[in-house]
This record gives structure tokens, sequence and C-alpha cells, in this order.
């Protein structure tokens, strides 16, 4: 026993036992970790760690350590950059959240919330009142917004088929409402799925739906848009109507895609549609503005089985005919029919017409030429013009015309 007492008498005074007994704490081992990130403690440099600190030791240090240490160990310049650090790291983090939330679209709360009533509701096996469903579809701003109101489409579907026995689709209203939002928001891929003549959401296909996709692509001049919902139609058997070719007619025009309405044209008249006089009009202006006289004969004889009378469009369009195939005197006869049919008031709009065709129809009909062609139809129009014009006096038809910009064209080499 006394031999066992020495032997601990002298372990507890020997160097190694001072050194366990003064073991450092955990703060302080932190604060060992740490040399990188403090340089200097009181002016002193500190010595390298042969370890870098664990992960834990180092976040203790740097949420609660820092707050036990005393005051006059942190230089005012070391616990400055510490802070600057700490707001630095702060705003970084925030930034980049708040990027990355702007950057995806979220579901807006009313259609989330009218979405889990609706859902709840069938979950019950409740049908939810229509009010519900309605106000969802006028609710959508987004993306995210119609892909929940396709979900609940479905769902609803489904219940109506097993639970209600109904295997009637949702009313046509309802459909072009849905394509409606479709399109509102820009979600034209299930815009395009709601022309679809079989599909698992209920919706019946009309061709006034496909009408609010067709205004969008309009808006947004695509003629691809245009090209992908006339393709679903032709997929889906749905038939054609006048109004369908007034809106795909304004798209290729006002997208100067002369070889497009050429393609629609004929698919329309293939399918036996009886257009509009709107859509007669923009055909034959734009054959007469690319300068396609064959063209411009063929639609006016297609036109008067339908429509008897001329307007400034379809009239105008037959006088750049006659000037096309070099026959200035026709050209006059029809300016004296148009002015002479029409009305008091809108005998100035003849002669606004006939001078837009001495100052920009020229320059219009003549870039759009072969360049081997532009030179002679330059020379051909620059003399049947003023011939047309002297053919009008001759008719008793006293218009005045400024010739002036007829000879300003551009350079034809």
């Amino acid at each position: 026993m006394q031999a066992a007492a020495g032997r601990a008498r002298r372990l507890l005074t020997s160097p190694a036992a001072s050194g366990i007994l003064s073991a450092p704490r955990p703060g302080c081992a932190a604060l060992a970790g740490s040399g990188a990130l403090l340089p200097r403690l009181d002016g002193v440099p500190s010595s390298p760690s042969p370890s870098p600190a664990p992960p834990l030791l180092a976040r203790s240090f740097s949420a609660t350590s820092s707050s036990r240490l005393p005051r006059n160990l942190l230089s005012p310049s070391i616990s400055s950059q510490w802070r600057n650090e700490k707001s630095v790291c702060y705003h970084m983090a925030a930034t980049h959240y708040s990027t990355e939330a702007s950057d995806i679209d979220q579901p807006t709360e009313a259609v989330v919330e009218l979405y889990q009533k609706m859902l709840k509701s069938v979950e019950a096996e409740t049908m939810p009142p229509n009010a519900w469903l309605w106000s969802m579809i006028s609710s959508c701003s987004n993306k995210e917004d119609i892909k929940l109101l396709i979900q609940i489409l479905q769902k609803l579907r489904v219940f109506r088929l097993s639970n209600l026995r109904i295997d009637a689709n949702f009313n046509d209203h309802l459909c072009m409402k849905v394509a409606e939002a479709c399109a509102r928001v820009g979600a034209l891929d299930y815009g395009l799925k709601v022309l679809w003549k079989h599909n698992v959401y209920g919706i019946t296909p009309t061709i006034g739906s496909a009408h609010y996709l067709l205004k969008h692509a309009k808006e947004k001049n695509d003629t691809k848009l245009m090209g992908s919902i006339m393709q679903v139609l032709q997929r889906n058997s749905m038939p054609l109507q006048p109004g369908t070719a007034d809106i795909v007619f304004s798209i290729c025009y006002n997208a100067d895609r002369w070889d497009l309405l050429s393609k629609y044209a004929r698919r329309f008249v293939k399918s036996g549609v009886k257009l509009h006089g709107a859509s007669f009009d923009i055909w034959m202006d734009f054959a007469a503005k690319v300068g396609d006289s064959q063209s411009i004969w063929n639609i006016n004889s297609l036109r008067g089985k339908s429509v008897k009378r001329y307007n400034l469009a379809t009239g105008f369009a037959c006088v750049k005919g006659f000037l096309l195939e070099r026959k200035p005197e026709s050209a006059a006869a029809m300016i004296k029919l148009l002015h002479k049919h029409s009305p008091d008031e809108k005998k100035q709009l003849v002669t606004d017409e006939l001078q837009k065709l001495v100052a920009e129809w020229p320059a219009e009909v003549i870039k759009r030429q072969k360049k081997d062609d532009r030179k002679a139809l330059e020379e051909a129009l620059i003399t049947d013009i003023p011939q047309m014009i002297s053919s009008m006096s001759k008719l008793r038809l006293d218009i005045s015309v400024n010739l002036e910009k007829l000879t300003s064209q551009p350079e034809t080499a």
C-alpha cells in the first residue's frame, strides 16, 4: 500500500502531470486552432496551429467562445475585421437566397388555396362548387397556377367518371376560359393541350379556344406558335372557320410572310371556308405588295363569288395588277369606278390611296423582285403611272397627284 501511494505521489509531481492538469478548455482549444483567422493577439504573432480545428470547435468559437474572451484580448482592428467578414457572409447568403427565389415562379396564394379546397372536397367524395373552379381560372397569373389548374381538372374528371358516372366533358365555355387563361399567362404548351381531341382533363377542344391562342400569337407576331396551333387543329380534325383565316392572314401579313399566307390560304380554300371580306383585303393587298399579278386576279375571281363590291384595298390591288401588266388605261378606269361608288365623305380616301400608290408602292414592289428584273419594272412604272394619271383626266376624273417622288426609286443595281 505504501509503495503504491508513493508511486501515485511521484506521478502527480512529475512534469507530465502538470501538462494534464493544465489542459486547455474547449474555448481555448478553438482559439488555438483559429490562428488563420486571428493573425495577431495584442500585437504578438500567433503561432501556426499544427492541425486545423474541427468544424464544431471553429463554429463554437465564432458563436460563443469569442464572447467569453477578455475585451483586451481582441484588438479593435481584429474584432472589426471579424464583424465585417460576418456581415459580408450574411449579405452574400441573403442575396443568393433572394435571387434563387425570384428566378422560380411560385403559384399564387389564392390559386393554391382554391386548389387545396377542391382537392379536400374530392377526397371527401363531394363535388366542389363550380364557383371555386371559375375563381381559380380567373386567378391564374403564371405558369405554376396553370399547372395546378390542369391537375385539378384531371382529378375532377376522374371524380365525375368514378363517383358521379358523368362521362361527358366540361362545357365549352369552361374550356374556352381555360384556353384564355393559358394565353393570358403565356403557358402555351398547356394551351395547345386544350385543343387535343382526346385528353385526360375533360376539356372539349373548340375553334373558339384556338382563336384565343391565335390572337396571342398575333400580339407577339409569332409565326412559329401560329404554325403549331394550325398543326394541332389539323391533327385533331377541328373545322376551320372564316374567323380563323382573318387572324392567320393578319399574322402572316404583319410578319411579311407571303409564303405562309399562300400556304394557309390554299388550305382554307380547299377546306371550303367562305372567307370574310377582311381576309380577301389582306390577301389581295399582299399579292400587290409582292408584285404577283396572277395571284391578284385569282384571288379577285374567288372573292367575286362571295363579295360583289370593291373597297379601297381590293380595288387598288386591281389597279396595281393592271400596272404590273402595263395596262395604265385599265388602271385609270378602275380608279374612276372606285371614286364613283364611294360616298362623298370617303372620296378623299381614294385620293389619299392614289397618292400612296405613286409615292410608296413602286419602291416596295421593286425591291421584292429578282435583281435582274428590278430595272425593267422600275422603268415600266415610271412610264405607266403618269399615263394612268393622264387617262384619268380623259375620263373626266380630275384628281391632283404629286408625281415628284415617282422618280426617286432605290438603286436597282
